[in-house]
């Protein structure tokens, strides 16, 4: 196994159990190293500080799999798979979909694997995992046993990884479209055309809990809907009139769907940029009684922050604009590059400017599926709350 020196400012990474170790954080490694190889990670003094694997075209040139050493590290990456969906098996309760292997959150870099009624999308987005692929698929099979494995890995990331990327089926068969149950309601999952690894099952909980502040008769604006979980959820909890709103026109025809589905009949979906829309809904002088703000991340790098935030103050502002007084915004942020202490500022910022007073009513963030690792605090991406205006 070949060796990589970290330089001494890297080592406390390691005192810490970090898993991510960036290239000027390497001192010395073997010019003939392979994409992906596993290493023994060792310190400029010659300590031993872990194995992990290494990829010089990536800006995280290392991420360590253990701090120990191990012999075996196909048989490693096995049992932090069985680990990982064990820890699930409460979810089964309250819905067939929810994500088994969260990459570094369950302390396997690079791997996503969601469960869909016995249907597996998994994303495999970095050098070193894919070297382990046969692994990680063969052992999926052998505890899950599903009827389907689709490869939905991310192309922006494996290309930066020095990767081609093919989205197909990897094992048995995978249908059109997946039926799925979260809670009381039933949503249909597209993997082959949906977003990321087919849906967003890390707002889950946050669905359920919007809606549990409908009141009857409350007319609800779902703003960057997607396939129109917020606004379905809140229909099914009394809600009047829901209009769902997003750029994608595959994702309003999945809206239709999902509302036939659960027999929700006034709705209303509109195909438009949302940032235009807030604009000319003002101008009609419409105003909702519950409006969902989750658009997708704005901020993947900390260089797009300062763009974000301005659009964010845009779009809370323009929201609070068509919020009845006693009515509520749910406001959410997906990048890590935006922090709660950012959207609680950006909300001061935009009640001043709007002439409303609001109370936090409850702060939210991702399901217990997509879990938080202390040690990478990068695993805490979703945030958001809930505010009542005056």
């Amino acid at each position: 196994m070949k060796k990589v020196i970290v330089k001494n400012s890297a080592e406390h990474k390691f005192r810490k159990q970090v898993q991510w170790v960036y290239k000027n954080e390497i001192k010395k490694y073997p010019k003939d190293i392979q994409k992906g190889e596993i290493v023994e990670i060792f310190s400029p003094a010659g300590k031993f500080l872990g194995l992990g694997y290494f990829n010089p075209l990536s800006k995280i040139s290392l991420r360590v799999l253990s701090f120990f050493r191990r012999k075996d590290i196909p048989e490693l990456i096995r049992s932090r798979i069985i680990n990982a969906i064990n820890r699930r098996k409460e979810l089964a309760k309250i819905t067939d979909a929810y994500r088994i292997v969260h990459s570094e959150a369950d302390l396997l870099p690079g791997l996503t694997v969601d469960y869909y009624r016995n249907y597996l999308s998994i994303q495999i987005n970095t050098a070193g995992m894919e070297r382990l692929r046969d692994t990680v698929i063969e052992t999926l099979i052998d505890v899950i046993k599903p009827e389907g494995i689709y490869d939905k890995s991310d192309q922006k990331v494996r290309k930066i990884e020095g990767l081609e990327t093919e989205n197909k089926t990897l094992y048995g068969h995978i249908p059109d479209k997946i039926k799925i149950k979260e809670y009381s309601t039933e949503f249909f999952v597209y993997l082959k055309e949906g977003q990321k690894t087919g849906a967003y099952l890390d707002q889950r909980a946050n669905r359920k809990i919007v809606s549990d502040f409908v009141q009857k008769g409350f007319r609800v604006l779902d703003l960057f809907c997607n396939t129109g979980g917020f606004g379905i959820h809140a229909y099914k909890k009394g809600a009047d009139f829901v209009k769902f709103v997003d750029i994608s026109d595959i994702a309003l025809k999945q809206v239709e769907e999902n509302c036939h589905l659960n027999n929700i009949q006034n709705f209303e979906t509109v195909n438009k940029n949302v940032f235009d829309f807030l604009k000319e809904e003002k101008n009609k002088g419409e105003k909702y009684d519950l409006i969902i703000l989750d658009p997708p991340s704005f901020a993947k790098t900390k260089h797009e922050k300062v763009g974000a935030l301005r659009g964010f103050k845009y779009l809370i502002l323009n929201s609070l604009k068509l919020l009845k007084e006693g009515g509520f915004l749910s406001v959410f942020s997906c990048s890590y590059h935006i922090s709660m202490d950012d959207l609680i500022n950006l909300s001061i910022d935009a009640s001043a400017d709007s002439f409303s007073v609001s109370h936090i009513k409850k702060f939210l963030y991702q399901d217990v599926d997509h879990p938080v690792l202390l040690n990478m605090p990068e695993t805490l991406y979703l945030k958001g709350f809930i505010l009542k205006k005056l």
